[in-house]
């Protein structure tokens, strides 16, 4: 389904309607593109076939077919629900949301799990509470305006006159964002009215028209998911992986922490803009209107009341103490519980729960909260473990960085039909866990490696959500984003080998070395 600015309740920028893409389905639509309704009825075969045999493969593994060798009754069931939530979610066959919720009773039905107390574990996961009130802070921001005010603010203040200024200033926008919008994807839809309005000072020369691509790709993709991956609230599969790690290794990691292990993403940031302005040639390509255009956008919007600026300063204290967890010891989630509580007391806010309620994105909750119990159900019944055992074959008897680089490039092939980047990490990091001792590596640094390059899926605007949000806007083809991304996927490839493995070595947890002990207070 194509994502607009409205798909998570986040307003228009101005009131002109002519740039937004109109509602899909709708009459606006299908004059605007007379091969919509063709494209609906292939989405909605395609979902009726998902939906088909999705379950024909569940049932023919959990109870008509043979165990495959080494792998238990366990293992055997809970592949069953596997196969039938990736070809949910490479499908559309349901709503990722509704799919999160019915993975509980998928491992109950196939025997996975004894119990759904068990079988929805993730649901009662930490994490899942910390997910919740940073998708509520999203929301009360997006209520407030403050989303697009904080956007408008830094370009307006930076001054920028190029289309290279701006893709720095959003990105500076992304990582400010990244303290309390929790998903690149929400990211990504708060800032496409913004992003929209910006390329649409733009003209129609051929120069012009590649710099709204490198606006866009930049902007609502490469940055919104980079400037993520530092943060451990502001992307959502640091969470699925921060929670399989408490679990299965016993290891916490602070927010504070993962801070000081992924920081270093946020240089890969300048070597993909080099690519991109090479690629698109639109370096000095000059804003038409220049920073007085920016400085009208921010004059448009309203001004900030007493109640929005004490929503900002609640959020700035909840990004504080999450930043000083080891001083107070109070976990991030109670944390952000806190805050909430503060949030909703009665005169702190100037709407009501139902525009909160309307704009959180729920869905993603319950796909977050499902994941992290069918990666539980992966790790505990020997399932990983046994994948862990073929892939092994593949990497085996290699130098450490080739048998990452395998992994890496098997990762992103696994890639190219799903959408979910939770969804993908779900079932990649527990199969990474289980296949670093059998290839020599630490369980951590290989497992956050691996998963860490899973969300540079840029070979189509279909692999991540924040894609197809960037996608809607119409400003490059499938063809502009492939060529581009294909070159971007292998700089993260090799940022991940040269920089990144690299620094966990200096922060005590070298990826060549199993046996190197956890340095971090956990």
């Amino acid at each position: 389904m194509p994502v607009t600015e409205n798909a998570i309740g986040t307003p228009p920028l101005d009131s002109t309607h002519a740039s937004r893409p109109p509602p899909a389905g709708s009459p606006a639509a299908r004059h605007a593109d007379p091969h919509a309704t063709g494209r609906s009825r292939r989405a909605h075969w395609r979902a009726a076939i998902g939906f088909a045999a999705a379950w024909l493969a569940f049932f023919a593994i959990a109870w008509w077919l043979p165990a495959p060798a080494h792998l238990s009754a366990e293992g055997k069931a809970t592949l069953a629900v596997v196969s039938w939530v990736a070809i949910v979610w490479i499908t559309d066959a349901v709503p990722v949301g509704v799919s999160g919720i019915l993975l509980p009773m998928l491992l109950v039905l196939s025997h996975a799990s004894p119990s759904l107390p068990k079988a929805a574990s993730g649901f009662a996961a930490p994490v899942v509470f910390l997910c919740l009130a940073a998708f509520l802070f999203s929301a009360i921001m997006q209520a407030c305006g403050l989303d697009r005010r904080i956007a408008l603010l830094l370009l307006d203040r930076l001054k920028v006159r190029t289309a290279n200024g701006v893709i720095w200033a959003m990105f500076a926008v992304n990582c400010v964002m990244a303290l309390v919008v929790p998903a690149a994807n929400a990211r990504a839809a708060t800032l496409l009215p913004v992003t929209n309005g910006i390329v649409r000072l733009f003209g129609e020369s051929p120069r012009e028209r590649a710099a709204r691509k490198a606006i866009v790709i930049q902007t609502l993709v490469y940055g919104a998911m980079i400037s993520g991956m530092c943060i451990l609230t502001a992307h959502l599969p640091n969470m699925v992986v921060s929670g399989l790690l408490e679990k299965q290794l016993g290891i916490r990691i602070s927010y504070l922490t993962w801070l000081k292990l992924q920081w270093p993403y946020l240089g890969m940031f300048a070597i993909t803009q080099a690519w991109v302005q090479f690629h698109f040639r639109s370096r000095a390509v000059a804003i038409p209107g220049g920073p007085g255009a920016i400085a009208a956008m921010r004059r448009a919007q309203p001004s900030a009341t007493r109640n929005d600026w004490a929503v900002l300063m609640l959020l700035a204290a909840v990004a504080v103490l999450w930043a000083t967890e080891p001083l107070h010891h109070l976990p991030s989630e109670i944390v952000a519980l806190i805050a909430l509580a503060l949030l909703f007391a009665p005169g702190v806010l100037r709407f009501g729960w139902a525009e909160v309620e309307q704009r959180t994105i729920w869905g993603t909750l319950f796909l977050l909260a499902g994941a992290l119990s069918l990666s539980s159900a992966i790790s505990a019944s020997g399932l990983a473990s046994w994948a862990a055992d073929h892939i092994y074959v593949a990497a085996r008897g290699h130098g450490w960085w080739l048998a990452i680089a395998i992994v890496m490039l098997g990762t992103h092939v696994i890639r190219i039909g799903m959408l979910s980047n939770v969804a993908a990490v779900t079932m990649i990091a527990p199969i990474a866990l289980a296949l670093a001792p059998r290839l020599g590596l630490h369980p951590v640094a290989f497992t956050m490696l691996v998963s860490d390059t899973d969300s540079f899926a840029y070979l189509l605007p279909t692999q991540i959500t924040a894609g197809v949000i960037a996608y809607s806007s119409g400003a490059f083809s499938t063809v502009d984003y492939a060529k581009v991304g294909a070159v971007s996927v292998l700089i993260a490839i090799v940022y991940g080998l040269c920089v990144i493995a690299p620094w966990y070595a200096y922060m005590g947890i070298p990826v060549w070395d199993p046996g190197a002990p956890w340095p971090f207070a956990h």
